[in-house]
């Protein structure tokens, strides 16, 4: 009987040993997660200063920690806590099993564990967390194959960086830099014991909800760690006592949510996985005169509020020009107001700065990359470089007078003109009439353009053409010049979409500020576009890093582009962007007003900043005639620039000018020429320099 019982346990024996053995072979390759361990991780942007602007991931927000950069102390609270013959056993602690078995036969049920560290990592990546002897067996057999092709060091650094510590930390390092704004080795000993304390219970014990729950968990680490021996009475006294400041940040930290958007769109063209390659994101912007920005295009939006509810105001007392009826009607002169600003380095290309709106959180549309608005009277500059190139100078003469165009398209001609600053025009069409009154069979129309102040000032120099925007002036440059030559040199410059016919001088086309901004980049870089672009440096989790680099392309020369600055400055100085003057720097810049104010711009440039800033209703509304670009978007460019003056006090402040630009002085006001531009020969002007009459 009793060999027969015997045979029996034998062979039951044999049969969970094969089982066992069956069960090992086909788990030992389910350990492969393990061993090749590549777990999702946060991607994270950095400004140009090394601060944080963001952290980007798919469902884990987990930054990698390295086994050598975990401190020992944090390595010993974990064993003390979790697993104290960690560096003994073979993946399973029998002694532990034995007392966990004792305690479940009492009670009658599984009431606890004896997982090691090992087997916690083969739970979380590879099994449930189900209590079912079926899962302790496949769990107890994984533990011991990992053991078998891990060292103890690879296995506690998977731990570490795999395990949820709450709050949707994934890792010891978020975590670390989540609750308290640290890295592992600047934590102190409570800090430590609350974050190895957090697995056994990640939501209950989450500091930032159960404080009171996760400082006694925490003494009971730093308690293990005094009877082990591990620390010292001061230690531990001193540990016990404190109190860590618990910070409750959101997972992401956008500091600046248009400009991650933006990369995060860019870089995902190539980087389809972006969120859950862990890479390190270094980008060109400044967190702080991205706030400067953020606060200039604030003030400037107030300050259109503020206007427009003053000349309601003033309506309701019936001290408006306008009558009553229209205001009501045109509720929406700041309904849907909106602006964007960017700024680049000059000789580079670098965002430093770029709001793509006034509140991201009601709207994420970026005004910056993804609209398309009429610059207006801003796109003169470019029309104006052509006729300097061409042998035009600043003191050249141009035709300040009226002229009336016909022409078969409407459509075709429809001249989109501004009311920019002080000085921009309206442009009527009218049908042509036969001799008795009645319309033309040929149904011609005519565009008369004129200036604002309707005004003509018959020749005028280049220079005080550009300065004061006048319309008639530029129009009648470019049928000097030949409509198809300015054409080929805009889209040379990277305009796009824009119409053949004499509407161009006036902007009547659409471009983004982003666009804008690489366009007038040749004024800025002395002749030399750069494209703007926003991410200097990508890393990857294994330390590869790609460095992107400027890209450039040659306009003109920097003499005939540093006479196109010196008017400029004039604008700035003494035209139509007075508002968005600085003292102490030097600043170059054109405003533009579309017609009907429904955008208004102001672009300018500094030594070694350019800012590209507008407004204008989202959906296409008239602002208020006030709301010109001198006034809505210089004050905005003057605080931006003011602001980032006291933030870098060592910027260059003033335009150098080239060897081969020569001065002079012209009927009382100093006047540059090149070999191209010469000054013109003209018997009614004076050289007052060297005291010749031509």
């Amino acid at each position: 009987m009793i060999k027969y019982i015997l045979g029996i346990i034998t062979i039951i024996g044999l049969a969970i040993a094969s089982w066992l053995v069956y069960l090992y072979l086909n788990l030992r390759f389910d350990i492969d997660k393990i061993v090749n361990y590549k777990p999702p991780l946060t991607t994270q942007f950095f400004d140009k200063n090394g601060e944080l602007v963001a952290n980007i991931f798919d469902k884990e927000n987990r930054l990698y920690v390295d086994y050598d950069d975990i401190p020992p102390r944090v390595i010993e609270a974990l064993l003390a806590i979790e697993d104290t013959q960690f560096f003994e056993h073979g993946g399973v602690n029998l002694d532990a099993i034995s007392r966990a078995l004792i305690k479940d036969i009492k009670a009658g049920k599984l009431v606890e564990g004896a997982s090691t560290l090992t087997q916690q990592l083969v739970k979380t990546i590879l099994l449930t967390r189900e209590k079912k002897l079926i899962r302790k067996i496949k769990e107890a057999l994984l533990s011991i194959r990992v053991e078998q092709v891990l060292t103890k060091e690879q296995i506690l650094e998977r731990y570490f960086n795999q395990v949820y510590f709450g709050h949707g930390y994934f890792g010891i390092r978020t975590a670390a830099l989540g609750y308290f704004k640290k890295e592992l080795y600047q934590l102190s000993l409570k800090e430590i014991a609350i974050l190895v304390g957090l697995p056994k219970a990640p939501s209950f014990y989450d500091p930032t909800r159960n404080l009171k729950f996760s400082l006694a968990r925490a003494n009971q680490v730093i308690d293990r760690l005094k009877t082990l021996g591990w620390i010292n009475q001061s230690e531990y006294q001193e540990a016990t006592d404190s109190v860590p400041t618990i910070y409750n940040q959101t997972l992401t930290k956008n500091k600046a949510p248009y400009i991650v958007d933006y990369a995060f769109k860019e870089l995902r063209k190539n980087i389809p996985n972006i969120k859950e390659e862990g890479y390190v994101i270094n980008l060109t912007i400044d967190l702080k005169a991205q706030e400067i920005a953020r606060k200039a295009l604030n003030l400037s939006y107030n300050n259109i509020i503020k206007r427009d509810q003053y000349f309601r105001s003033l309506a309701f007392k019936g001290l408006n020009v306008y009558p009553m009826s229209l205001i009501e009607e045109q509720e929406a002169f700041t309904k849907t107001l909106n602006g964007g600003l960017i700024t680049i380095e000059n000789s580079t290309g670098k965002i430093l700065s770029l709001v793509g709106g006034v509140n991201y959180r009601e709207s994420s549309f970026n005004r910056v990359i993804q609209s398309q608005r009429q610059p207006g009277s801003s796109v003169k500059p470019f029309i104006y470089q052509q006729a300097l190139d061409l042998g035009y100078s600043p003191a050249s003469l141009i035709a300040d007078i009226s002229r009336t165009y016909e022409f078969d398209d409407e459509e075709t001609k429809k001249a989109n003109t501004e009311n920019p600053d002080t000085n921009e025009t309206d442009v009527q069409t009218t049908d042509t009439q036969a001799a008795d009154g009645t319309e033309d069979d040929t149904s011609k129309k005519r565009w008369q353009p004129k200036n604002y102040e309707e005004d003509y000032k018959g020749l005028i120099t280049l220079r005080e053409a550009l300065v004061h925007s006048r319309n008639l002036a530029t129009i009648n440059l470019v049928n000097d010049i030949g409509i198809d030559v300015i054409y080929k040199g805009l889209e040379s410059y990277g305009l796009k979409n824009i119409p053949f016919d004499l509407s161009i001088t006036l902007g009547s086309f659409g471009v983004s500020p982003i666009e804008f901004s690489q366009a007038y980049s040749m004024f800025s870089n002395n002749g030399i576009q750069v494209k703007p672009y926003i991410v200097s440096s990508i890393t990857n989790r294994y330390k590869q890093t790609v460095n992107f680099e400027p890209e450039e392309k040659f306009i003109t020369s920097p003499e005939q582009v540093y006479l196109m600055t010196t008017i400029l400055e004039d604008v700035v100085k003494k035209g139509t962007g007075r508002m968005a003057n600085v003292d102490g720097i030097e600043i170059a810049g054109k405003t533009g007003t579309s017609n009907n104010n429904v955008d208004a711009w102001f672009c300018g440039y500094s030594p070694t900043l350019q800012t590209i800033i507008w407004f204008g209703n989202d959906d296409n509304k008239p602002m208020r005639k006030s709301e010109t670009g001198g006034r809505a978007a210089g004050p905005a460019f003057a605080y931006f620039y003011k602001n980032y003056l006291k933030l870098h006090p060592e910027i260059k402040r003033n335009f150098t000018q080239p060897d081969n630009v020569k001065t002079t002085t012209l009927n009382g006001e100093k006047e540059y020429y090149t070999e191209t531009s010469k000054l013109p020969l003209n018997k009614t002007r004076l050289l007052e320099k060297n005291q010749v009459q031509f």
